[in-house]
């Protein structure tokens, strides 16, 4: 994951290095929000295809599936790029780094803002995941390490907040203002928002060496620990969304729903996600292993749940929230866990996390495709929970045969 002089330099003990000194406390206050803003515009840009396929589809004149692939490739452009891209700018500032890929979403989105061709758009998607990939390796450590080590789990349940936004706030009100104003004035507000980030990031983020940092190197270094956590993370997204990717259709056709009423739902579901990582962000500091725990366990309460008793309108809503308030906290948490935990550098670990979580959601989808023609939608969520209970089964199994006297926080 790394080369051994990086290892040697990260050990847990006696680890002679200089720590950057933290910078006051509205400079810190400063970058956070400016940190929080990139995520919400990075999971908004991610996204906000979704709510724009129709328009897009008619302004270019490709097909809606076309325009559906801006949303899967960015997936996996991101799930293929994180770690080779985390590796490569391993020795580079963070705010160089920073600055850098907010510049490439700034102009990624002017780019595709002004397209007048797939081509040109799906280029400048894969840019912005590109962004994306480095984004969520470097944010932490950096967002994390401007804090004291007590209270990192809230600047980690702050960060995992905005980017919840994004779901909630960001794709719905981008798909009104493109309704209102065409698909491309969206997509340059975003242009806007990452200006800001950057600039803020740019004047205020001090200049350091990444392995200077405060939180460079993981609190207790655990290398099984580590891979029973990228596991599980990867398990669950891919439980999540071999179902979440046809929640429409499950929503329409098993539990009744109309049309309108599956439109609302769905912006419940984003509250229930921004509810649930609002919860977890104030527990992590306390409880890091049980939240994620909690986390995973309520996500295959509720895909059982709904394949069990999605046919009844109340259950269908019941389940469906615990299902919302456990997406976020899932991965949140096992970002979390990886400042704890990583081996070596935590921009590396988050890079694999955020890699592995990202080819999982790719993964799920494609498994939940191939088990829709023959089971139904009912049968992506018995999938999507079989595979979630993987997950528990994975965590519950690293903490039974942990060794007798260790301990983990992460």
């Amino acid at each position: 994951m790394n080369d051994a002089a990086e290892q040697a330099q990260g050990a847990n003990s006696g680890r002679a290095r200089k720590v950057t000194t933290r910078p006051p406390a509205w400079h810190r206050a400063a970058v956070l929000v400016a940190l929080m803003l990139a995520a919400f515009t990075l999971n908004t840009a991610e996204n906000l295809p979704i709510g724009l396929l129709e328009l897009i589809s008619e302004s270019l004149q490709v097909s809606v599936s076309a325009v559906g692939l801006l949303v899967t490739g960015y997936g996996v452009s991101v799930a293929v790029a994180s770690l080779p891209l985390a590796h490569v700018v391993r020795t580079v500032p963070r705010r160089h780094v920073l600055t850098g890929l907010l510049a490439a979403l700034v102009v990624s989105s002017l780019v595709a803002a002004l397209a007048t061709s797939y081509g040109v758009l799906l280029f400048a998607r894969l840019l912005t995941a590109l962004a994306q990939a480095l984004f969520w390796a470097v944010m932490g450590p950096v967002a994390v390490g401007l804090f004291a080590p007590g209270i990192r789990g809230r600047v980690v349940g702050a960060l995992s907040v905005a980017g919840s936004l994004a779901l909630v706030l960001g794709v719905p009100a981008g798909t009104w203002l493109g309704r209102q104003s065409g698909w491309q004035a969206p997509i340059a507000l975003l242009a806007a928002l990452g200006l800001v980030s950057l600039v803020t990031i740019a004047v205020l983020l001090p200049t350091s060496r990444p392995e200077e940092e405060a939180a460079a190197y993981g609190t207790s270094p655990d290398v099984r620990r580590f891979g029973i956590v990228l596991a599980a993370g990867t398990l669950s997204s891919a439980g999540a969304f071999a179902g979440y990717t046809y929640v429409v259709t499950f929503l329409g056709d098993v539990a009744g729903f109309s049309a309108s009423a599956v439109s609302a739902l769905l912006v419940a579901f984003g509250v229930a996600c921004l509810a649930g990582v609002t919860v977890t962000g104030a527990l992590l500091d306390r409880f890091p292993q049980a939240t994620l725990t909690t986390a995973v366990a309520t996500q295959a309460v509720g895909m059982l749940g709904l394949y069990a008793a999605g046919s009844d309108r109340v259950a269908a809503v019941v389940f469906l929230a615990l299902m919302g308030s456990a997406l976020g906290p899932v991965f949140m948490t096992t970002q979390n866990a990886m400042l704890h935990c990583a081996p070596g550098r935590t921009d590396i670990a988050l890079a694999a996390n955020s890699g592995s979580y990202n080819a999982g959601i790719a993964a799920g989808a494609a498994l939940g495709g191939l088990v829709l023609p023959p089971a139904g939608a009912r049968g992506t969520f018995l999938l999507g929970g079989l595979l979630t209970l993987g997950a528990c089964a994975v965590l519950l199994g690293g903490r039974l045969l942990r060794p007798s006297g260790s301990e983990s926080t992460g």
